[in-house]
């Protein structure tokens, strides 16, 4: 059996040298890929670190974690595709999502399913060498590769996983670790597939994983906290998390008071949303997920509040390079 492709989520917590030198210490600790957040309110580039990274790095996939058309344009998002493939060839990809923080920065609310669905088919149109019209101007890539980038859309609620199996060229679900969830979320990225006439077969998914280190407890006490004034953390980054409880059996309210979760409650629901505790239980918790689901990919998203989202994972890179890696056969 094949290990299991993990990859990281890095924010752009470092200046951009000492985030690169993080990123070859990420590949070194086996991680299959690293996934750098895109705020340019944060001051720091996502796409210099991710030039940055790919030399740095000699078999790392690299990736924004995510990009917005509402605050890069289409055209834009394409460009910058197509650089990184230059650099660090087969191995970036472009992953884009409707926006929170990025969108939230420049005065826009999350794009709709319409916006993403154009945007997506421009994007892949512009790296296949096709012209796109942008109002009365028809456009096209002066330069391209012969293999476009893949074009992956992070999807947390059911109509954006639709749209993946309908448009995208890969997906990364934020639908938790329940394999009740995970099959609700997979019947609805074959029904936006059926849609469109496509198969399935060979198409990415990639499933976005919570990840809270800690003692036994740390789950519960991540599932009762908030991660900004009036937003419980379980509905971050999305109020999308809570259907997806909904199907795992716990029905909660996008405006629930996190603290009012008796602790038996919490435990259960962080063990549908994530993983949370000791890296040993996380480990066995992914091979479990593996086992129930089918679970091949995932991208672990270290927890955070709203104050501490550029936090470096240090401690996530030691705890899978010693712990959870070896335990999953890597």
């Amino acid at each position: 059996m094949t290990p299991m492709r993990v990859a990281l989520r890095v924010p752009v917590g470092r200046p951009l040298p000492e985030l690169a030198t993080f990123i070859g210490r990420c590949e070194e600790a086996g991680f299959h890929g690293v996934g750098i957040h895109d705020h340019p309110s944060s001051g720091r580039d996502a796409y210099l670190a991710l030039a940055l990274a790919c030399r740095a790095t000699q078999r790392l996939q690299l990736f924004p974690a995510t990009s917005s058309p509402l605050v890069r344009h289409p055209l834009v998002l394409a460009s910058l595709a197509h650089s990184l493939h230059e650099i660090a060839p087969g191995r970036t990809y472009l992953t884009v999502a409707p926006g929170f923080i990025s969108t939230r920065s420049v005065g826009q609310p999350r794009a709709r399913v319409a916006v993403m669905r154009e945007a997506i088919r421009d994007i892949r149109k512009l790296l296949g060498g096709e012209s796109v019209d942008f109002g009365p101007t028809a456009t096209r890539l002066r330069n391209r590769s012969a293999t476009p980038t893949p074009v992956y859309l992070l999807a947390a609620g059911p109509r954006m996983i639709e749209l993946a199996g309908e448009v995208a060229d890969g997906a990364f679900l934020m639908v938790g670790l329940h394999s009740a969830s995970i099959r609700a979320a997979l019947r609805h990225l074959e029904q936006g597939a059926a849609r469109a006439g496509r198969s399935l077969s060979g198409f990415p998914v990639v499933f976005v994983i919570t990840l809270g280190l800690g003692s036994a407890e740390a789950g519960t006490r991540w599932v009762r906290s908030w991660f900004a004034p009036g937003q419980p953390f379980l509905a971050y980054p999305s109020a999308s998390n809570l259907y997806w409880l909904k199907e795992a059996g716990f029905e909660l309210e996008p405006t629930h008071d996190p603290a009012a979760l008796g602790e038996d409650q919490a435990r259960q629901i962080a063990d549908a949303f994530g993983l949370f505790g000791p890296p040993e239980t996380c480990a066995e918790r992914l091979l479990q997920a593996r086992e129930e689901a089918g679970v091949e990919h995932v991208f672990l998203f270290p927890a955070h509040d709203l104050e501490r989202c550029y936090t470096m994972p240090e401690a996530e890179l030691q705890a899978f390079e010693r712990v959870i890696r070896p335990r999953l056969g890597g």
